[in-house]
């Protein structure tokens, strides 16, 4: 089935090395990547990036950035996590997810640099070094920060722009508790050069015009766009791919972002040619029916309870403990029909298979045991990057 992605069967030298690599944020030395990155930067060598930190929308806003920087014939490499399936998925050049020669060629040259000091540093360092020495011959390089930003491995690069998205609560175990305390660790990695999303509580923005006075930095907020002409081919663009609300937020935070690089008819030159996003697993229709999205958290919810407005959807769902299912469950009420749990083992972190079950009495939604597929009945496969990359592989299996 064309919809479905294959992962290859040949281990890589990059898979080797993965598989001995930590996966765990509170496992891992926050400082370990700087220390690397101050003891070899002269042989990275990386232009300054477009750093890309939020806790929503990061992926789509990045993808949307570079194939609009594609269509100006600039080479671009883009940065992302995590997978769905494979791990070079995290590795966009050439209008393309880059192919397992080419990582596995990359892999050897940043060996060759780290020698021993490659067994120090974690997968998400890994992943962020491999992708600086992937795209060091860019025009432009655009890195998606994976957890937080302050201490995240990809702000160890200069800076050139800081792009922030939507932020919200997530990974509250790591980051804190407080909408302040998570917006902060990830405003302080503000370039001099900065845009931000509108779609953010006021608490947000009132701590980046503060960070952004402390820094001398240049802080814009995103807006809807005065040239009549960009507006009316984004709207036409909007239309045209059906996208939903959330999509069309985030391809204007990109247009902005272009508009800070680029001359406004170079920037309507790029909507112009611009095609579908290239980027897996948001809001993505796989058939007449059935929708995948890999959102995870509370702000993920409010944008598919919007584009579901109206209708009633099957939920195949499932989530870790340490995620807020009962808000999250709450929030998609309205238009769920019923709540299938779809089981998966990860020997890491335990599924919350029974408090699912709980939750849904709770709330007096309809919850069983997901069995299968019907596709007369529309379906939503949401929860986590690994609940929608186990039901790929079980869904494209049987196809």
């Amino acid at each position: 089935m064309k919809n479905c992605w294959k992962k290859s069967l040949k281990m890589t030298k990059v898979d080797e090395i993965l598989a001995q690599k930590s996966l765990h944020y509170e496992k891992i030395d926050r400082f370990v990547a700087f220390r690397m990155f101050e003891k070899y930067k002269e042989q990275i060598a990386l232009k300054p990036i477009i750093h890309i930190v939020g806790t929503n929308g990061k992926g789509s806003t990045g993808r949307f950035l570079a194939q609009l920087l594609e269509n100006l014939a600039f080479k671009v490499g883009h940065y992302t996590s995590p997978h769905i399936l494979n791990f070079k998925e995290r590795f966009y050049l050439n209008h393309n997810i880059v192919s397992d020669e080419l990582l596995d060629l990359t892999h050897e040259k940043l060996a060759d640099i780290f020698k021993e000091d490659l067994k120090k540093i974690s997968y998400f360092e890994y992943a962020t070094f491999l992708a600086a020495v992937l795209f060091r011959d860019c025009d432009f390089v655009i890195f998606e920060a994976g957890l937080g930003g302050e201490y995240d491995a990809t702000s160890v690069f200069e800076r050139r722009l800081s792009i922030f998205t939507k932020i919200g609560y997530d990974h509250m175990h790591i980051l804190g508790n407080k909408l302040e305390q998570i917006a902060r660790t990830k405003l302080k990695t503000m370039a001099k050069k900065a845009l931000i999303s509108n779609e953010q509580e006021k608490i947000v923005l009132d701590l980046a015009q503060k960070i952004a006075w402390l820094k001398g930095a240049d802080l814009r907020l995103n807006k809807t766009f005065e040239d009549e002409d960009l507006n009316k081919e984004f709207e036409k663009y909007a239309l045209n791919y059906a996208l939903p609300q959330f999509l069309k937020h985030n391809l204007s935070l990109a247009l902005n972002a272009c508009l800070l690089l680029n001359s406004k008819e170079e920037v309507l030159k790029a909507l112009k040619e611009l095609k579908n996003l290239n980027l897996a697993g948001r809001c993505q229709k796989i058939s007449e029916n059935l929708f995948i999205d890999v959102g995870h958290n509370e702000m993920a919810a409010l944008a598919l309870r919007e584009y579901f407005k109206g209708q009633k959807i099957i939920l195949v769902y499932n989530s870790y403990l340490d995620k807020e299912i009962f808000k999250i469950l709450q929030i998609l009420k309205p238009i769920i029909d019923t709540i299938r749990i779809y089981k998966y083992f990860n020997e890491d972190r335990k599924p919350a298979n029974e408090l699912i079950f709980k939750i849904a009495q709770e709330l007096n939604l309809r919850c069983e045991m997901f069995k299968g597929i019907d596709l007369k009945e529309k379906t939503l496969v949401f929860g986590s990057f690994i609940l929608v990359e186990k039901f790929l592989k079980e869904y494209c299996d049987k196809r």
